[in-house]
């Protein structure tokens, strides 16, 4: 039998996957992974979470996602407490781990936070792309101040280049100052603005990303202006009335929705008052118009009209966190990029 090389074990830490993350098309690349996905090219198995109470009384869980895309196979590992913010430390952090294909053994460890933070927001942009004309795109709101919108802000200010207003909300009102000052220092074309409620900021946008911490849906359906885009990033943020009142709403994948039974578009649909893509909807509910697949391969027959109200729910998928960690590997290999350990 013909040997199977067996390669080092590689750990890449946070600036590695900086540096080797940097020069990828990351949109292009949450949009081909979809499509992958669509295709049975990539796929994934049902998460793991752990859930507990800290000490301080802090919520706080870790997170198992094994997938594969392409010839990348692994998991991420993503740990996240409320309560880190308070002791100078990011809220979440984590782990991938990918696989040799051929033997199963880990063959790159590498540092997930940053892997997962472009991946949720080349999963946001690639989905607004799919519905509104980016270059029209001049004003945004960020619902939460974190790493999430320092991302998501990173992409956007790439994709969008008729950016001209940005409207920043956070209940720690300090952070938002502290953003607000790094954003206008970075770039003094864009007038950078900080509201006291999180509803002017929804009402001054045409699009908002919410990416918060919050466990409890206020995005009442009246914020969103007309032609206006909610991206529902940390997923409780959308109220009721707002997801079922929309005039289009889309999803990553149904399935994951359906399966949860934390977030309110997952409780929705457990009582019966949401159901899938392709389905009638329920008597006093709807149906969701499609799950981002299928539109992004122009399977979505309705138009989106230009005065019409979007919500956008991408509940996570960890295909996409190996889709870009494979590409980074894939780098650092080509780079002789990180450390290698002995098994």
């Amino acid at each position: 039998m013909t040997g199977h090389p067996d390669p080092p074990l590689t750990y890449l830490d946070s600036t590695d996957v900086e540096r080797l993350s940097a020069e990828l098309p990351i949109v292009d690349l949450a949009h081909e992974t979809l499509l992958a996905y669509e295709r049975k090219e990539a796929g994934l198995s049902p998460e793991a979470a752990l859930r507990w109470t800290t000490r301080s009384g802090a919520s706080a869980r870790s997170l198992i996602l094994p997938a594969w895309s392409g010839d990348s196979y692994g998991c991420k590992i993503i740990n996240a407490s409320l309560g880190n913010r308070l002791l100078g430390q990011p809220r979440a952090a984590g782990l991938i781990v990918l696989n040799d294909r051929e033997t199963a053994r880990p063959v790159c460890v590498m540092e997930g936070g940053r892997i997962s933070a472009l991946r949720t927001a080349g999963v946001s942009i690639a989905a607004v792309r799919a519905v509104r004309d980016l270059a029209r795109v001049t004003r945004v709101a960020f619902l939460g101040c974190g790493r999430q919108a320092e991302v998501h802000h990173e992409l956007l200010a790439a994709a969008c280049p008729g950016l001209e207003e940005l409207f920043l909300f956070d209940r720690d009102a300090a952070r938002a100052g502290k953003l607000a000052a790094t954003w206008r220092a970075a770039d003094p074309a864009t007038a950078v603005t900080v509201v006291e409620d999180a509803r002017e900021a929804v009402e001054r946008a045409q699009l908002t990303i919410a990416v918060t911490t919050t466990t409890e849906a206020y995005v009442e359906l009246d914020w969103v202006p007309a032609g206006g885009t909610f991206v529902n990033v940390s997923l409780d943020d959308a109220a009721e009335s707002l997801l079922l009142g929309c005039d289009h709403l889309f999803v990553d994948d149904w399935k994951l929705v359906v399966d949860d039974d934390h977030r309110l578009l997952g409780v929705l649909a457990r009582a019966g008052r949401v159901s899938g893509p392709g389905t009638d909807a329920p008597e006093g509910g709807r149906a969701v118009d499609s799950a981002l697949p299928t539109l992004f391969a122009g399977g979505y027959r309705r138009t989106v009209a230009e005065h019409e109200r979007v919500v956008i729910n991408p509940f996570g998928m960890g295909v996409q966190d190996i889709a870009v960690a494979g590409a980074v590997y894939e780098r650092a290999l080509a780079r002789g990029a990180g450390l290698r350990l002995a098994r």
